[in-house]
């Protein structure tokens, strides 16, 4: 009789006993033990007060920082003992980042703009990164705008050219620091169902940072981050759309 494998795949994200403390003389230890595990195809908010130690556990998963203590998975890969060089690597194949502010370069078009993590990982262009970075541009709706500097698009325009850079590597993890902070009601509103839609489409597991409830109680899942450490983990009821 022939048998299935049923091996689940590695999480996305796992984190285990993650602590951060800062000072020698004075130590401030501002992430306590956190254990955190994100599958693929999550949806989820991360919510705190300013000063609980969000942006440092942000820091540590997008490895723009080591943890005192603890262990950094991604996709079943363990960071300790890796050096900056292997992380860099690892951060550009796995990781994509979007921002409060877009971060876009001024001098560059937005398909020059979308096209630069790969320019970055490769070295040079050649026409399959623009091909990519074209059929990006029209996932988030721009396509025809793709020769336009950031100077000449909207704030939400520029923003989701920002959410295209990000998904140029095909990341297995998004990190979305307050990606709607710096946009109107309306705006914030069509960026972060472009989040939802790019989710749903592609199982892509997104991490978002938010200060807006209305935002973080339609994810599928709240992270509540108090004084460094996780007092709330819920999942909320999947919404169908």
């Amino acid at each position: 009789m022939r048998r299935w494998s049923s091996v689940k795949p590695e999480p996305v994200l796992r984190l285990v006993g993650v602590t951060k403390e800062y000072g020698e003389e004075v130590v401030t230890r501002v992430l306590h033990d956190i254990d955190l595990t994100l599958e693929q195809g999550e949806f989820a908010a991360l919510i705190g007060p300013s000063g609980s130690g969000k942006s440092t556990l942000l820091n540590i998963i997008g490895l723009l920082d080591r943890p005192t203590s603890g262990q950094v998975l991604l996709q079943g890969q363990d960071t300790r003992g890796l050096d900056e060089d292997a992380l860099a690597r690892l951060r550009a194949r796995t990781l994509g980042f979007i921002f409060q502010f877009h971060h876009l370069m001024p001098a560059f078009t937005a398909l020059e703009n979308v096209m630069m993590p790969a320019l970055a990982e490769r070295g040079w262009p050649d026409e399959r990164m623009r091909t990519r970075a074209l059929e990006l541009l029209a996932q988030v709706g721009l396509k025809e705008r793709a020769g336009a500097y950031p100077r000449q698009m909207s704030g939400g325009q520029q923003q989701r050219v920002a959410i295209a850079r990000a998904l140029t590597m095909s990341p297995a993890l998004v990190l979305a620091d307050e990606p709607t902070g710096n946009l109107d009601t309306g705006t914030s509103a069509q960026v972060f169902e472009l989040l939802r839609h790019i989710n749903r489409e592609q199982r892509m597991t997104f991490l978002i940072v938010t200060h807006d409830p209305r935002l973080a109680q339609q994810c599928d899942r709240i992270i509540e981050v108090v004084d460094g450490r996780i007092v709330s983990d819920r999942r909320e009821p999947r919404r169908s759309g």
